[in-house]
Formats: C-alpha cells, sequence, structure tokens
C-alpha cells in the first residue's frame, strides 16, 4: 500500500505536467493562429480636441495611408490593408457557396500565418502589379467547393467573375479571428478588389511589429504618423480603434506560468502525503523488528548499519513506487493520441525537467521519511530492545 502511495503520487505528478504542458502549447499556438506580433486596426472618430479641431471627427485611412505608414514607420516590420466584401457568390462547377473575400498585399499572409498547402502559393507582388483574377482559398472553403479534388489551377466564380485558384490555406488552429476565420475566407489581391469594387475606404489594416520592438510603442508611431495627416492628438486611443493581439497572448502566458506553478504545488504536495506514508510504514516495521535490531546490535551491528538499512528499504520503497508510477504514466501518455482528444487538451508530453524535478523531490522525500525511523532504530540499547519484544 506505501509503494502505491508513490506509485500513484509519481503517476499524478508526470501526468498533470505532460498534459498541463501540452495544453499550454495547444492554446499559445491557436492564439498565434491569428498572427504573431500584430494588431489590427479599424477607423474611430477623435475624442479630444486639437489644435482648435473639435472631437467627433471621423479617422478613415486609405490605402495611401498604408503605404505612408510602410514608408515613414521604423518599427513596423509588414503592414497590409484588408478589404472585405461578405456575401460573394462563390460557385465551382455545381457547386454553390456564399463566403466573405478579402483584398491583400503579399505581406498578410506571413502577419496572419496563412500557409499555403504543398502546391500552392500566396498572392505575389506580381499579382497585385498586374491586377490579376487569382485567388487563394481557406482549405475548408476548398473541401466546400472542390471536395477530393485539386483545387490549384482551377477557375471558380466570383460574382460571375472568373478567377484561378493559385493556392489553398494549410489547415491550421485558430481560437480568435474578426469577421471570419481564415480557413473559410479567400484572399485575392488588393488592387483587384479595386478594380471590381472601386472602395475608396479600406476595412481596416494590419500591422506586425519587428521583434525587438513592442507592439505598444509600433502603436504609439502610427498613431503619431496618422496623426500628423488627419490632424488629430497622437493620444487620443480613440481616433483609431485597435486590438493588440500581443496583449491577449501576454495574458496566456501568465495565466499558463501560473497554472504550471499549480501543478508544482499539486505535485510536491502529493509527494508529500505520500513520504508521510512511508515514514509511518516504517516506524511499523520498527515496532516489528525490534527484537531483530537488538540482536543485530548485540551481535556487534554498528548505529550507522542499522540507520543505512532502514534508509535503503525506504529507498527501494521510493525507488520501485516511483519507477511503476513513471511507466504507467508513460504508458497512458503513448496511448492518449488514439483517442483524437488533441483539439481539445492538446498533445501531452513528458516534461523533462518535470522529471528531473520529481527525481530530485522523490530522493529527498525518501531520505526524509526514512531518516527519522532509522535513527530512532539505530539509538535502540540491545538490552532494551530485546526487553521491548
Amino acid at each position: 500500500m506505501t509503494m502505491f502511495g508513490i506509485f500513484w503520487g509519481t503517476c499524478s505528478i508526470v501526468l498533470l505536467f505532460a498534459f498541463g504542458k501540452g495544453m499550454t502549447e495547444a492554446q499559445l499556438k491557436s492564439q498565434l493562429g491569428l498572427g504573431e506580433n500584430i494588431a489590427i486596426f479599424w477607423p474611430g472618430i477623435t475624442g479630444k480636441e486639437y489644435k482648435g479641431l473639435p472631437r467627433g471627427r471621423r479617422v478613415r485611412p486609405t490605402e495611401k495611408d498604408v503605404e505612408l505608414i510602410k514608408k515613414k514607420s521604423q518599427l513596423v516590420n509588414r503592414i497590409s490593408p484588408e478589404y472585405s466584401k461578405w456575401n460573394v457568390a462563390i460557385k465551382y462547377k455545381n457547386q454553390n457557396t456564399v463566403r466573405q473575400i478579402t483584398g491583400i498585399w503579399p505581406e498578410f499572409g506571413e502577419m496572419r500565418n496563412i500557409i499555403p498547402d504543398y502546391g500552392s502559393r500566396f498572392i505575389n507582388d506580381r499579382d497585385m502589379k498586374d491586377r490579376r483574377r487569382v485567388v487563394f482559398i481557406g482549405n475548408l472553403l476548398k473541401d466546400d467547393l472542390f471536395g477530393d479534388e485539386d483545387a490549384v489551377g482551377k477557375q471558380i466564380l466570383m460574382n460571375g467573375m472568373p478567377f484561378t485558384v493559385i493556392g489553398v490555406m494549410k489547415p491550421k488552429k485558430q481560437d480568435s479571428s474578426y469577421g471570419n476565420r481564415d480557413s473559410r475566407k479567400a484572399c485575392i489581391p488588393a488592387s483587384t478588389f479595386q478594380a471590381m469594387y472601386s472602395n475608396r475606404y479600406m476595412n481596416n489594416f494590419v500591422a506586425q511589429c519587428k521583434p525587438e520592438f513592442t507592439m505598444e510603442q509600433t502603436r504609439q508611431e502610427i498613431y503619431t504618423i496618422l496623426g500628423e495627416k488627419y490632424k488629430f492628438d497622437p493620444s487620443d486611443r480613440e481616433a483609431l480603434s485597435v486590438w493588440d493581439t500581443t496583449r491577449g497572448f501576454a495574458f496566456l502566458k501568465t495565466f499558463f506560468t501560473a497554472f504550471s506553478g499549480f501543478l508544482v504545488g499539486i505535485g510536491i504536495a502529493t509527494l508529500i502525503t505520500g513520504a508521510i506514508g512511508v515514514s509511518n510504514i516504517m516506524n511499523v516495521v520498527l515496532e516489528e523488528r525490534t527484537k531483530e535490531i537488538g540482536i543485530k546490535m548485540a551481535l556487534g551491528a554498528k548505529k550507522y548499519y542499522i540507520m543505512l538499512q532502514f534508509i535503503f528499504e525506504t529507498l527501494l520503497i521510493t525507488f520501485f513506487g516511483g519507477l511503476f508510477g513513471f511507466l504507467f504514466a508513460w504508458g497512458v501518455i503513448a496511448v492518449f493520441p488514439m483517442l483524437q482528444l488533441e483539439e481539445f487538451v492538446g498533445t501531452p508530453s513528458i516534461n523533462i525537467w518535470g522529471g528531473v524535478m520529481v527525481t530530485i523531490v522523490l530522493g529527498i522525500v525518501s531520505l526524509v521519511a526514512g531518516y527519522f525511523p532509522a535513527r530512532r532504530a539505530s539509538n535502540l540499547q540491545p538490552v532494551q530492545a530485546l526487553k521491548l519484544f
């Protein structure tokens, strides 16, 4: 029973660490499905008076403003306007659907982690320059239109106009979005979108900061550049509506760091409970073997020999309990992918540092649990031990 306590404690800790790590990685990966180090900017209304101009003025950036930001900014890594049109009829042969299409720059794909599947490509500069009627589609849109058929190179009709499919998005996890999931959308060059619909204003634009800078710094620079053109206070946060995705990512990292600490606390508490059980059983063993200890000491056994014997037995119980617990947990982790539940809890994996920590804690637990009964046994006097029995 004592060995089972150590077995269950070790198994619980390994599984907690494994599933905690898998869940953390899955959630962070899903968060990055929207894009890394990006912010989405929408038109806004000024909330402050500025240089004699009243508050309440609309600020509606255009594609020219995005070009201006790209030219002047020192902190922006990539940037792209985004035009959107909903309820566009898309047809391939006898398959019909209604979806959202977006007009973007080639940089959009890298910012938003939209990766072309094998044999595909994303929109490039030549498509933009020549205003080509090419389209990049999400993987679920591809399934709806083409099924198992290869989509690249085929023509589809969007509101009756032919477009050639140049790429299909590689499936990705995406927990958040604005407008719609990337897997269900179609992307065309911004220049082609403008030629079709002649939109003066874009719906929004997406900016990505350079790795060495923060999005907060980049946002302030963008506000300064646009504030100079549209005459609004750069500190006026209402002039543009912004979704800074880095804040959500930072919150998730903090949350899962705290979550990992919580799991560590549970694991240590579980092992301490097991240590109490080991210590108790060793005290029971001491009571049962008092005569044996007295005989050994009467025949000349030293105190350290008696102490080492009890500590060795404690380490042996702990070692086999911990080993069987680890092997059982490893088996659970190996079998878990067969259940196909990765979408909900991620893919658990053995945490090396967690395993090292469990080993260290188990060693400390064994020594502490065995030391006091061992010391008590080694301090018995031979005559007293035989008399007590």
